[in-house]
């Protein structure tokens, strides 16, 4: 790791003093997703000083980066070799890094794409380094996919939020860029929208990402240029330009799009909603957003938490206060409560990573004083 050890040694020792005083810390590089979660407080841990890419063989279709890498800065050298992070993580901002989008979990278009390739950011974890709540320098996973020591470890840090500890650096399988990308528009209403979604996820389609919004269907097709073509016929439609077609991927990402820049976030909060694809909730209004064949709903509502949560779970779902909100909504917290035994799993992993619970306290769900 070279000139970067002392770097972390230094987090490290920041680490020990907190721990050994109690005083909470919050792992914060750029900010960019400050917004997600619950609020916590503490003196700042910045893993920024963490930064370069450690090893990179394309033919191996791995990367090892350090986690205060800018998230740009690591694509931008992925595309120079005609390869991308396949999970299309969000940036929301240009201070994002790679660290803060491996611990946010969040994955944007592509996570579900018609295909085995595909997944979340967990599927692509391979190996990370973890400065642990000891300021101990902790190693899970490898760089292969064989290499399955301590894999499951690895990928339980995406979506941890920062609450297991700082991450140093992370192994990432990255994937080929596709020969061909094509976008189609479509018109009609979402339930119609919502059929022909998980009909095409039933076909050997090259879908890479769908998109529904004001009474039209996106459709991203990325793969061989004849598999490209010949699902184009198939689907008929409108093709976007490409010019067009890249900003609309990237406001959906990056929630630049209008429909998450219409109202104010704190009058209006932002709910993510995960469902199963062919769920129809017909009491949700029809100002939605969704993605992932229609496993992934967007919606500007104020309502109370605990009815729209009642409503999901009732479908098989969760519901997360994404962006905004106040009051009554933050109180009920950013995220569905978990059931007591779950509860009781992520109290035992915290204990063991952060036994002083110094690392961005409540962040994910309440957390009991350490004693």
């Amino acid at each position: 790791m070279g000139a970067a050890e002392p770097r972390a040694e230094q987090l490290a020792e920041q680490i020990r003093a907190a721990a050994g005083a109690r005083t909470p810390l919050v792992i914060r590089a750029g900010g960019t997703k400050d917004f997600y979660g619950n609020a916590c407080a503490g003196e700042r841990l910045d893993p920024r000083v963490l930064t370069g890419i450690v090893e990179y063989e394309p033919t191996e279709l791995v990367v090892t980066v350090r986690a205060g890498t800018p998230l740009a800065e690591l694509e931008a050298e992925l595309a120079r070799h005609g390869q991308m992070l396949a999970f299309e993580p969000p940036h929301y901002g240009e201070g994002a890094t790679i660290g803060g989008a491996v611990a946010a979990g969040l994955a944007g278009p592509r996570r579900a794409s018609f295909g085995a390739t595909w997944g979340g950011v967990r599927d692509f974890i391979l190996g990370a380094r973890l400065l642990d709540g000891r300021g101990q320098l902790l190693r899970f996973g490898g760089t292969v996919m064989k290499n399955v020591a301590g894999y499951d470890v690895a990928r339980l840090l995406a979506g941890s939020l920062g609450t297991l500890g700082l991450i140093v650096d992370l192994s990432i399988k990255v994937l080929p860029r596709p020969a061909a990308e094509l976008t189609l528009r479509l018109e009609m209403d979402l339930a119609s929208a919502l059929a022909r979604m998980n009909e095409w996820g039933g076909q050997p389609l090259p879908i890479s990402a769908t998109l529904w919004f004001g009474g039209r269907v996106f459709v991203r097709l990325s793969g061989a240029r004849a598999a490209v073509a010949a699902a184009r016929q198939h689907l008929g439609g409108e093709s976007l330009d490409d010019e067009g077609a890249a900003a609309l991927w990237r406001g959906i990402r990056d929630h630049r799009h209008q429909f998450f820049t219409t109202d104010d976030p704190l009058t209006t909060p932002l709910w993510r909603l995960s469902l199963p694809s062919t769920a129809a909730l017909p009491q949700l209004p029809d100002s939605q957003l969704v993605e992932w064949g229609g496993a992934l709903r967007w919606l500007r509502l104020d309502a109370p938490a605990r009815e729209l949560r009642a409503l999901t779970a009732g479908h098989g779902g969760h519901a997360t206060l994404f962006r905004g909100g106040s009051g009554a909504a933050r109180a009920a917290g950013a995220f569905t409560p978990l059931a007591a035994p779950l509860a009781a799993i992520h109290r035992r992993l915290k204990a063991e990573f952060d036994p002083a619970g110094i690392f961005n306290c409540g962040r994910l769900y309440p957390e009991p004083k350490a004693t």
